[in-house]
């Protein structure tokens, strides 16, 4: 089994209530690749500037990320600042660099083009079908979007959405892109877009999983103390697929456990600030918080009742 992620591999300058921290690694090929690698083979496509501390990302080469795909050229690297209020459901976005990620063209190389999955982190969606034109025959293709590419580039993102399997997107990104208020009439209306599996992020509220007639919902794990929520939704995309690539599978049973892996792996992801908790982090604690789950969302039947 092999997994590829194409996104981007940033540096980040984020605020919280909880404190603060300048040019800390982040980009959601980043967080998705620390997520799946502890589950699954990982290669990443991207691209960094000269001005990119590349010993911050050795804790994925320990993993045996596979880095050949990410290229490095002359610039700086994209960068993101942001800030949260009390409700960390949202950022406010304080500045946006792209900066050598403006005029990055992903290039695959054979192991790229041969994996078995694909996930097609928020970039532009002709990026996204420009990576989808160089595959080959991959099990199953996952995409992300947000509200810039639904306004933006809504046709060329509706082009995309015919060739992927799994459309991973906030609620927020699901209503914009459905035009439907309510979150489970808006998955309807996204899968028949194109995406045979619909899956909601929605924050502390969990997720949930559309699949023809099948729906799916997890909870957030809950945590006293979440310190910075960014990544969270790609490190929630990298539980999601690294286990569905483990597995080799997406029956049903299949899809709600990845589910849940999603879940788990974010809640580590929110508990420190950047990459610090997930750099540290072990299948051994990961699958402790995942039985918890099961504790968590296990009730008994109720007996007859006349």
């Amino acid at each position: 089994m092999s997994l590829l992620v194409v996104g981007s591999v940033a540096l980040d300058s984020v605020e919280t209530p909880f404190g603060a921290r300048d040019n800390a690694l982040g980009g959601s090929a980043t967080y998705f690749s620390a997520a799946a690698s502890l589950l699954t083979e990982v290669g990443v496509v991207g691209v960094i500037g000269d001005d990119f501390p590349i010993e911050e990302l050795a804790f994925l080469r320990d993993r045996r990320v596979r880095l050949e795909g990410l290229e490095k050229v002359s610039g700086r690297t994209f960068r993101w600042k942001g800030k949260y209020g009390f409700d960390l459901n949202s950022a406010q976005t304080l500045d946006t660099q792209l900066n050598v990620f403006e005029t990055f063209d992903p290039k695959l190389d054979e192991w790229a083009r041969k994996a078995d999955r694909i996930f097609l982190g928020n970039i532009d969606p002709e990026l996204q079908l420009r990576v989808l034109d160089q595959v080959q025959n991959p099990k199953l293709v996952a995409a992300d979007t947000m509200n810039f590419w639904i306004s933006g580039k809504r046709a060329k993102l509706l082009e995309l959405l015919k060739r992927v399997d799994v459309l991973l997107v906030n609620d927020g990104e699901a209503r914009q892109l459905s035009g439907e208020a309510n979150v489970l009439k808006a998955a309807r209306a996204i899968a028949k877009m194109g995406p045979k599996y619909v899956v909601v992020k929605r924050g502390e509220y969990g997720a949930l999983l559309l699949h023809g007639a099948e729906t799916f919902h997890a909870p957030a794990f809950p945590l006293a103390d979440v310190l910075d929520p960014t990544g969270a939704g790609d490190t929630f995309a990298g539980g999601f697929l690294g286990l569905l690539d483990r597995l080799n599978t997406t029956d049903v049973g299949a899809l709600k456990q990845a589910l849940v892996m999603g879940s788990t792996l974010a809640s580590f992801t929110v508990e420190q600030f950047s990459m610090d908790r997930l750099r540290e982090l072990s299948m051994v604690e990961v699958m402790a918080r995942f039985g918890s789950f099961r504790a968590l969302t296990h009730f008994d039947d109720l007996d007859a009742i006349s």
